[in-house]
């Protein structure tokens, strides 16, 4: 146990040397930092990117902004390692917000300019076919189902309102609706 607390020890004291001649321009210093790190880096990366190219890129832009920023670095708040895992974990969260923002912008954009060739006729008939089959099944409901579901669903009541304006105990008024889902699930054919 002593002898992996002294490597670890010895390790961070090395990596903090390695950093502080980063700070101040040695681009060997800098090397072998990156040697020395650069796989625990990429793994943490790999880890919330889920791409290896992704991961790739990322790692790189963690290493440009070590070099940039090694003077930041405090050894009295953490170890290198530490620090290197925040930046990697920091950027891969940052990279992954920005491509699911990327996305989002380009779902948006496709949903809002697409110009699908569509029959509003067809369109309208199976609204009002899901319309009629939601009331045949509402209609196969106990009249208590039946008033309480409306009024939690289409009356937008909570359960608790639903439960004062029936006159009824809230578990009941919970009974009730939970009872009239299943049943509507079940007629509409929804698993």
């Amino acid at each position: 146990m002593g002898i992996v607390r002294s490597a670890r020890e010895a390790e961070a004291a090395e990596l903090t040397g390695l950093l502080a001649r980063s700070a101040a321009g040695d681009t060997a210093a800098f090397a072998e930092l990156y040697d020395k790190t650069s796989s625990r880096v990429y793994g943490m990366v790999l880890r919330v990117i889920r791409d290896s190219g992704f991961a790739e890129e990322t790692t790189q832009e963690v290493f440009l902004q070590v070099w940039r920023t090694a003077d930041k670095f405090d050894p009295t708040k953490g170890s290198a390692v530490s620090w290197l895992m925040v930046l990697a974990q920091r950027r891969a969260i940052d990279r992954v917000r920005t491509e699911q923002s990327n996305t989002d912008r380009e779902v948006t954009y496709e949903v809002n300019n697409h110009r699908d060739e569509f029959d509003q006729v067809t369109e309208e008939v199976w609204r009002r076919i899901e319309q009629q089959a939601v009331l045949d099944c509402l209609d196969r409901l106990t009249d208590a189902q039946r008033e309480a579901v409306a009024l939690a669903y289409y009356g937008g009541l909570s359960y608790r309102e639903t439960a004062v304006s029936l006159g009824v105990a809230l578990p009941t008024v919970k009974s009730r609706i939970r009872d009239g889902l299943i049943r509507l699930r079940a007629c509409l054919g929804v698993i």
